[in-house]
């Protein structure tokens, strides 16, 4: 009952933060801060798509930026095709999660242990890298849309509203985008946590051969695990590509290895976490990038080192633990 009502109080706390965040930084931020705020709000999205893939299904992937990545791309060569961006944001989603399922099926299905199918993300991340940079010049083209190379599609067309191609969302209208569907898709994992599925999910996670003895196949829901997650992850790319244009450094090095940071900052294991963790990360890269003083590289090495070594359960747990350590030092206190 007790963890009911705190899960309970969780939720309300981060839909009110959330739906306080949507209805005033666009009154208080310019133009430049909200467009910023916009690209956190996308990276936030493909933080929960590994926080969920990593902390709940217990999957590793190494290479989350492919996904992400494919999502921006898909979404720029269907929106410049259609003329139209509601069906390019459908196939932005659908065309990673496919992606993700036919190559969960490879890996699952041939019984790929867990360091290798970390690599084996990361090597198709990496790929996709290579492979799109390398299409400069009028040859390299789906349709209308001109692939650019190392320079990628800077003309990305920007969200319509659905069904007026000639009617796009202005930045406001994109950031508000943007913060629901932060909020639809931390509530959306869950409510999907909270299922039969996600619960057999995490029973995977902790020990896999004991869910096969009960008779569950632990390959079906790695799959469906891995694929939502890549779909979850095409949507931030989505976004993205709608605040700064679509790359080939989205399937980069970079991407791939600033994700696994927010989650360990954050805290394996948690959904609320990573949402922290990332926007806590690319604010203090962002500031430092701005001041110029220090490499924001190096300054994430830090974080995850000093994180590894004296909070190696991520930002999540602290609360917690202070609150065990004030009971301790208060025996008397209420926590």
């Amino acid at each position: 009952m007790r963890e009911t009502a705190r899960a309970a109080a969780s939720s309300l706390l981060v839909l009110a933060v959330g739906v306080l965040l949507l209805l005033a930084l666009p009154r208080l931020l310019d133009l430049h801060a909200l467009i910023n705020a916009t690209i956190f709000a996308s990276l936030a999205i493909l933080a929960l798509s590994l926080a969920f893939v990593w902390g709940f299904a217990g999957i590793l992937s190494f290479g989350q930026a492919a996904f992400f990545g494919m999502g921006g791309y898909t979404y720029a060569v269907a929106g410049i095709n259609l003329g139209d961006t509601t069906g390019a944001i459908a196939l932005g989603i659908l065309v990673p999660a496919l992606f993700a399922a036919l190559l969960g099926y490879f890996m699952f299905w041939g019984r790929i242990s867990d360091v290798y199918l970390g690599v084996i993300t990361l090597t198709v991340s990496l790929i996709l890298f290579r492979l799109l940079n390398g299409t400069a010049g009028d040859a390299w083209r789906i349709g209308d849309a001109p692939l650019g190379g190392f320079n990628g599609i800077p003309q990305t067309p920007g969200i319509n509203w659905p069904g007026r191609p000639g009617e796009a969302l202005t930045p406001d209208g994109v950031f508000y985008l943007a913060m629901a569907l932060v909020l639809l898709v931390y509530f959306g994992c869950r409510a999907l946590l909270a299922s039969r599925f996600g619960r057999v999910m995490v029973a995977i996670r902790e020990n896999e051969r004991r869910a096969e003895l009960l008779g569950y196949d632990a390959r079906r829901y790695k799959l469906g695990a891995f694929a939502i997650g890549g779909g979850i992850a095409g949507l931030a790319g989505i976004l993205f590509a709608n605040c700064v244009f679509v790359s080939p450094t989205m399937f980069s090095l970079n991407y791939s290895a600033q994700i696994i940071i927010w989650v360990i900052v954050g805290g394996v294991g948690t959904l609320l976490g990573p949402l922290a963790g990332c926007v806590l990360v690319q604010l203090v890269t962002t500031s430092l990038g701005s001041a110029g003083w220090l490499n924001a590289n190096l300054m994430l090495g830090l974080i995850l080192i000093g994180f590894v070594v004296l909070a190696p359960s991520g930002l999540a747990p602290l609360p917690v633990t202070a609150a065990r350590s004030l009971r301790r030092l208060f025996p008397g206190a209420r926590a």
